[in-house]
């Protein structure tokens, strides 16, 4: 029992030292909160606030996609510029009418949330940030479904913080490099249309293996592609690959950096 115990203390302090490993992480809710206020010190004044959705994505991806892959590329686009944060995940945005069913709604699984309810969280979250001493309030998605919402709330945030130094800056062209850049990355690779899709097809599925491979079911792309739009699919992922992914990851991450670093640099 002894021997097992000692074991067992040895492992735990292993452990211990290798997760306390966090100070180095750019994501907010691995940080203790004198880490953070070091980090502001330091002049870690941007937070990247990433919003992702809970949503169907065909028989072949899983619903957390938007989620997953919005963490892992802020994270990315943080450790790019250097001092940045990340904001822990929002996954509830709006996803359609509830009842009657609308939208991805009309799939087991998806969560939607009022948009009134979505852009309070949004400000607020944006307010917390400014309290602490953030100066840049960077929003990001990765769903189409959620720009518009981030443009009003960074557009509001801006007019109610016009006095201040603190600027609150809704990225498009996250989202653009995914649905211009990577398409067209795609084609030139010799893919169609049908092929890139628009909702868990090549493009999408790609993405999402390149970042966590094991929320994609290849088994299933032959049923998605066969089925649709009745299972929830705009495109046909049989094509899909890590490498095709990391193109995407790429793209995005590169003009996500270089539009956070302009929209900084603008007069405030």
């Amino acid at each position: 029992m002894r021997v097992v115990f000692a074991l067992l203390t040895l492992w735990s302090a292993a452990f211990g030292q290798a997760a306390w490993a966090a100070p180095g992480s750019v994501f907010l809710d691995e940080l203790t909160w004198t880490e953070v206020r070091d980090a502001l010190r330091a002049d870690k004044t941007t937070i990247i606030i990433p919003v992702g959705g809970t949503e169907q994505n065909g028989p072949h991806v899983a619903l957390g996609k938007h989620n997953v892959r919005v963490k892992a590329l802020a994270g990315k686009i943080a450790a790019t510029l250097g001092n940045a944060l990340v904001a822990p995940v929002l996954a509830y945005v709006p996803e359609g009418r509830i009842a009657p069913p609308s939208g991805h709604m009309r799939f087991a699984g998806t969560i939607s949330i009022p948009e009134d309810v979505f852009k309070a969280v949004l400000e607020a979250s944006g307010r917390s940030f400014k309290q602490h001493g953030f100066v840049d309030v960077v929003l990001i998605g990765d769903s189409g479904n959620s720009q518009a919402d981030l443009k009003a709330v960074a557009a509001r945030l801006n007019r109610e913080w016009a006095a201040t130094p603190v600027r609150a800056h809704f990225i498009a062209d996250y989202y653009r490099a995914f649905q211009i850049d990577y398409s067209l990355a795609l084609r030139a690779q010799g893919l169609s249309d049908t092929q890139v899709g628009t909702h868990a097809g090549t493009a999408d599925t790609s993405l999402l293996m390149a970042v966590d491979a094991t929320l994609v079911r290849p088994e299933r792309f032959a049923a998605a592609a066969r089925e649709g739009e009745t299972a929830g699919t705009a495109g046909d992922p049989r094509g899909s690959s890590v490498p095709l992914g990391l193109i995407g990851i790429d793209l995005i991450v590169a003009r996500t950096v270089t539009a956070i670093r302009n929209a900084r640099n603008a007069p405030r």
